[in-house]
C-alpha cells in the first residue's frame, strides 16, 4: 500500500490516500507465461498424436497415443489456455486496483476499486468519520498467513482496506500503517490474531 498525504494545513495533514495495486502484479505475469507455455504444449503434443504426426519441429508425440493420453493432453492444455485467458484478463482490466482516501476536511473516507467492465466497473464506497469505530488489524498465522486492515463501522460492516497481495506485509510494516490510520481518524485500534 503506497501511502501519499496530502494538502499540510500547518501542523497536520488533512488528506490521506492510499494507492492499492490490483491484478498487475508479477506473480500473476509469471502464472500468464507458465499457463500459457504449458497449455500450448501439452494442446499441441495432443494434436500431434490425433494426426500421428509433429505438428511442429520441437515436439516429439509420434509416439503418444491419441487414447487416452492424447486426449487427456489437449483437455489439460485447453484448460490452462483457458485459465491462461481468464487471469489475462484480470491483469488487462487490473481487477481490485483503486485507491483509499481519508478527508479530514469533508470528514469522509473513500474506498475506491476497479472491478469488471461494464456499467458498474468502478466500486465506490464513501463512509462519513461519524459512522467509523475503529480500526481492526486481523493477523492470522499458518501456512498462507494473512494480514488485513479493516475499516469498522457502526453497523457493524468491515471493510478490508489492505490489497490481495502474492505475500503478506511484514507485520512491522503493517502494524505501522493499521497504527498511523487510527491515528489520522482519531479511532481505537483492535489487534486480533486468528487461530488455524
Amino acid at each position: 500500500m503506497n501511502t501519499q498525504n496530502f494538502i499540510d494545513n500547518g501542523s497536520s495533514l488533512e488528506v490521506r490516500k492510499d494507492k492499492i495495486r490490483g491484478s498487475r502484479r508479477l506473480s500473476n505475469y509469471f502464472w500468464l507465461l507458465f499457463l500459457y507455455a504449458s497449455g500450448f504444449n501439452f494442446f499441441l503434443t495432443g494434436l500431434s498424436s490425433y494426426f500421428n504426426k509433429n505438428v511442429v519441429s520441437f515436439i516429439e508425440a509420434s509416439n503418444i497415443a491419441f487414447i487416452p493420453q492424447g486426449i487427456l493432453m489437449m483437455f489439460y492444455g485447453t484448460l490452462a489456455i483457458l485459465i491462461g485467458t481468464f487471469l489475462l484478463a484480470f491483469v488487462i482490466w487490473d481487477i481490485g486496483s483503486g485507491y483509499n482516501e481519508y478527508n479530514k476536511v469533508e470528514q469522509v473516507v473513500r474506498v475506491v476499486r476497479n472491478g469488471f467492465p461494464g456499467e458498474n466497473r468502478g466500486i465506490f464506497m464513501s463512509y462519513p468519520f461519524e459512522d467509523i469505530t475503529s480500526i481492526d488489524l486481523e493477523i492470522a498465522e499458518a501456512i498462507n498467513p494473512k494480514r488485513i486492515i479493516f475499516l469498522c463501522t457502526y453497523d457493524e460492516r468491515r471493510i478490508p482496506l489492505t490489497p490481495v497481495s502474492e505475500e503478506p506485509m511484514p507485520l512491522a510494516v503493517i502494524e505501522k500503517q493499521a497504527t498511523s490510520l487510527a491515528e489520522f481518524l482519531g479511532v481505537r485500534l483492535n489487534i486480533s490474531e486468528v487461530k488455524f
